[in-house]
């Protein structure tokens, strides 16, 4: 971590002093686990749960998953005492801590030509992992050797980018994947999250990947003590306030989260 890393962390949980009850929202994959060809084998690094389970016991900070999954893919990976607020598909679906969950619904015809697209992919994935999500469609060549990832790639996007032109489609890339979906993104959901605490409650939000960006952006921009976090093993151009190296950055981040909302 860089001086000037450490002096922002710093100055960031100063504000926990004279603050409301802090927000702390997090990415999943990249950011609390490593990352796994099969998605549900992607349990936290070592040491993240515990730390995540004794911010939760201490009932002070309000805690959300800002995520690209299905949002009830969240709790059995973490395995916290209780549930925590997940907003998944981007931001597109909300699953409360007692298992209300809230989807946003796209208008009909955006939501038919995104069935036409999944059927097309059940059938003909290219040699990829097609994942079909509630309102998109995604496909992923994570693991696969070099010259059949550019195929699976070079595919999707001929399939993928013409659609993306449509009205109520977007197009999104991430680590070795692409995504068509609607609805709400990352910063659009941190937008809703923050506009349901106070002002002056400092906000903190930990991501990984391109999509996580939205979500740097709005933090920046918050008027309350904010930080935004970048999590992973080699720096890339970013918004974000703060990068973090994966495991042990970020143990030492929550670690020091504890100790400033306890004080």
């Amino acid at each position: 971590m860089t001086p000037e890393a450490a002096q922002k962390l710093q100055n960031f949980f100063g504000a926990f002093e004279q603050s409301h009850h802090p927000l702390l929202l997090l990415d999943y994959d990249g950011t609390l686990a490593p990352f796994r060809v099969d998605r549900f084998t992607a349990t936290p690094w070592v040491g993240v749960r515990s730390l995540l389970q004794q911010i939760q016991n201490h009932g002070h900070t309000r805690m959300a998953v800002v995520t690209g999954r299905p949002a009830h893919e969240i709790a059995p990976l973490l395995q916290l005492n209780r549930p925590l607020e997940v907003w998944g598909l981007h931001g597109a679906e909300r699953l409360y801590p007692d298992g209300r969950r809230e989807l946003e619904q796209a208008p009909a015809a955006t939501q038919g030509r995104l069935e036409l697209l999944k059927h097309h992919l059940r059938r003909d994935s290219f040699g990829g992992l097609f994942e079909d999500k509630a309102n998109g469609a995604v496909m992923h060549w994570r693991g696969l050797p070099r010259k059949k990832a550019e195929h699976v790639e070079q595919c999707t996007r001929a399939l993928f980018e013409p659609l993306s032109k449509l009205e109520g489609l977007t197009l999104l890339d991430f680590e070795a994947g692409l995504e068509l979906r609607t609805g709400r993104d990352k910063g659009a959901a941190i937008e809703a999250i923050l506009a349901e605490t106070h002002s002056a409650s400092p906000v903190a939000f930990l991501g990984d990947d391109l999509t996580d960006e939205a979500g740097f952006s709005v933090v920046n921009h918050a008027s309350r003590p904010h930080l935004s976090v970048l999590v992973r093993r080699s720096l890339r151009e970013t918004a974000a306030d703060v990068w973090l190296s994966p495991p042990h950055e970020v143990i030492y981040f929550l670690r020091h989260w504890i100790e400033a909302e306890t004080r």
